[in-house]
């Protein structure tokens, strides 16, 4: 008999390839003489670099990042194995599992890793790039990963605005000219397991918002902010 193990991690908690093992270790008892395939998959989430990199022989690499506090972590990342695609997770920089639960507040919080992680990939020439966007503590509409990338977010007065999304407030324009020319060459997909919108009653801030540390209040700005944020 053969029996293939495929689960999800366990958010916060357990990564897929340590669901599989415990539940091998389970079936084992009952089942000693089978044969076990362990399959980790991923929704976006905690486990996709580890789930792709697994599916594709790739390597996993790391880099120290600006977490979503503002402090230094190590995220890992992964390449495929020709080489040519990169694997990301907003988990990995910029996760919830980062922040301790009294410390989640939106208003603060910054994508700005994820763009860091970006940048290594494109070091590394990565000529595509898979970012799973599940599990973020983020709600800065991407503000944090376009300022790692070059994009310059400045408030009415021409100033550079701040980080986390209570900077968005005074955001009154975005200048691309100085971002990363090497984008242009790199074909980017967002892998996630969800189809909400990014505003209105089943948009990212009124579904999401709260497992961040987001109030009503925060999530009725945040909608109004990103349905009239400037374009470039």
């Amino acid at each position: 008999m053969k029996i293939v193990i495929a689960p999800d991690s366990y958010k916060e908690s357990l990564s897929a390839a340590e669901v599989a093992q415990a539940i091998e270790k389970g079936f084992r008892e009952i089942f000693p003489d089978a044969q076990y395939v362990s399959v980790p998959v991923a929704d976006g989430g905690e486990g996709t670099v580890e789930a792709m990199i697994a599916a594709t022989q790739g390597v996993e690499r790391a880099a120290w990042v600006t977490g979503p506090l503002g402090e230094k972590v190590k995220a890992c990342w992964g390449m495929s194995g020709d080489g040519k695609t990169a694997f990301i997770e907003m988990a990995a920089a910029s996760g919830l599992a980062l922040v301790p639960p009294e410390k989640r507040n939106p208003l603060i919080t910054t994508s700005r890793g994820t763009g860091e992680l970006i940048l290594q990939a494109l070091e590394s020439g990565a000529s595509n790039i898979i970012i799973g966007i599940g599990g973020s503590a983020t709600n800065d509409g991407g503000a944090g990963m376009m300022q790692a990338l070059g994009a310059k977010l400045r408030d009415a007065n021409g100033a550079d605005i701040g980080y986390g999304g209570g900077s968005l407030h005074c955001l009154s324009d975005i200048d691309i000219s100085e971002l990363d020319p090497r984008l242009k060459l790199c074909a980017i997909r967002v892998a996630c397991d969800v189809s909400n919108p990014l505003i209105g009653d089943n948009g990212a801030s009124r579904i999401f918002g709260p497992q961040k540390g987001a109030t009503e209040e925060n999530i009725v700005s945040w909608t109004e902010i990103l349905l009239t944020m400037p374009t470039s």
